[in-house]
């Protein structure tokens, strides 16, 4: 079962390896084992592989309205300061701090908008593709200049554009918190002032890392999770423990259901992590 490699339970039959290096060690497993022998019985029982959307949204532009006016429709709160937000133009919303107190670090423009993050940014799941590293013959300004990266794939790749799309991984953000955290994988970060008012949103450390608030990191852990299992992007051992941690500290909540059935309507699958 897909929920069970990722967990680390002795009692589920590997299916993939879930961290670099291939198969963890059966022992070190067991050490590494989260859950009480119910829930492992009830995960293992209950999950399934996580598969790729069988409708899957056809761009990212497509997928941010969809996220705003269907899946979020009646939660219009960002994933990180919760701070309410109004829908303005195609896809994005105005953000209201005054009950949230987030405030800029620098980027008040910024920080006035709902952007739509990837919880799994776009280098994780891109990266490794030959038009991210190496470009494209399509991949070419109007002044010759070839270029690459996430603008290339999104030209020449429908396989990226599929993964770029996947609701699952979308969230509403406030724009500056977007922008700042990039490519940054989630982590722990000591000891770090707050850099966003009263938004408990943290950059830092050394490599530089996120650290979301308490309240988010299970839904944070889960979507990634499901990211790796579905499109096969590894994670370290350190990371897969790390998110197997916040994934018990923060359980799955009825808004957490909610958007996964929403989401398998709009694209047909659930993530299966999501129990």
């Amino acid at each position: 079962m897909a929920i069970c490699s990722l967990l680390g339970v002795d009692t589920c039959k590997m299916a993939r390896p879930y961290e670099t290096g291939g198969s963890p060690d059966p022992m070190k497993r067991s050490v590494r084992t989260i859950f009480t022998g119910f829930a492992v019985a009830m995960a293992c029982a209950s999950s399934a592989f996580a598969e790729p959307p069988p409708r899957p949204i056809a761009s990212f532009d497509t997928a941010k309205k969809i996220a705003r006016d269907t899946i979020y429709v009646d939660r219009r709160i960002d994933l990180y300061c919760g701070c309410k937000f109004e829908p303005t133009g195609a896809s994005g919303g105005r953000i209201d701090a005054t009950e949230c107190g987030y405030q800029a670090r620098s980027n008040a423009a910024r920080g006035e908008r709902i952007e739509w993050e990837h919880v799994m940014p776009a280098w994780f799941f891109g990266h490794s593709l030959a038009c991210w590293s190496h470009g494209h013959d399509r991949c070419v300004k109007s002044d010759g200049a070839a270029f690459k990266g996430r603008e290339c794939c999104v030209k020449v790749s429908p396989k990226f554009r599929k993964i770029e799309a996947d609701l699952h991984n979308l969230a509403p953000a406030v724009g500056e918190l977007n922008g700042d955290r990039s490519n940054l994988p989630f982590g722990q970060v000591a000891g770090a002032p707050r850099q966003y008012g009263a938004c408990n949103f943290e950059i830092g450390g050394s490599p530089r890392v996120t650290e979301p608030p308490d309240n988010v990191r299970g839904d944070a852990a889960r979507i990634w999770f499901y990211m790796s299992e579905t499109y096969g992007v590894r994670l370290s051992p350190a990371m897969a423990d790390l998110l197997r941690q916040w994934s018990e500290d923060d359980p799955v909540d009825d808004w957490e259901r909610t958007r996964n059935e929403r989401v398998f309507d709009a694209q047909g699958n659930r993530n299966p992590f999501v129990q």
